[in-house]
């Protein structure tokens, strides 16, 4: 059974930065893609970003230029490095790792951003 386990989330001022990681318990390359999501209170889980096997990368608009993805291959890990937070990134955030037949997903990470 694949875990996936996050790190990383913590209090922060508007303007601070946070790393998030996210361990797998198989090698990152055995998945086709994996990434964040963030779930704030009373809203959809939306997806952060992504990074698939081959190394191309996604972000959703809202944190494009602020936060980066990146892997670490022989740690299993991926990072979410977020800068410039903004209050509204206050959220609980998620790792995923996917395969064509299933996703696994973290326990989630909480992130709050203070203004």
């Amino acid at each position: 059974q694949v875990q996936v386990v996050e790190s990383g989330g913590g209090l922060v001022q508007a303007g601070g930065s946070l790393r998030l990681s996210c361990v797998a318990s198989a090698h990152v390359f055995s998945f086709n893609s994996m990434g964040w999501y963030r779930q704030a209170q009373g809203q959809q889980r939306e997806l952060v970003s992504i990074m698939h096997n081959g190394g191309g990368t996604n972000y959703a608009d809202s944190v494009k230029g602020r936060f980066t993805i990146s892997r670490d291959s022989t740690k299993n890990t991926v990072y979410l490095q977020m800068d410039s937070l903004k209050p509204e990134d206050t959220a609980m955030y998620y790792c995923v790792a996917r395969r064509t037949v299933k996703d696994y997903w973290g326990g989630g990470t909480q992130v709050t951003v203070s203004s």
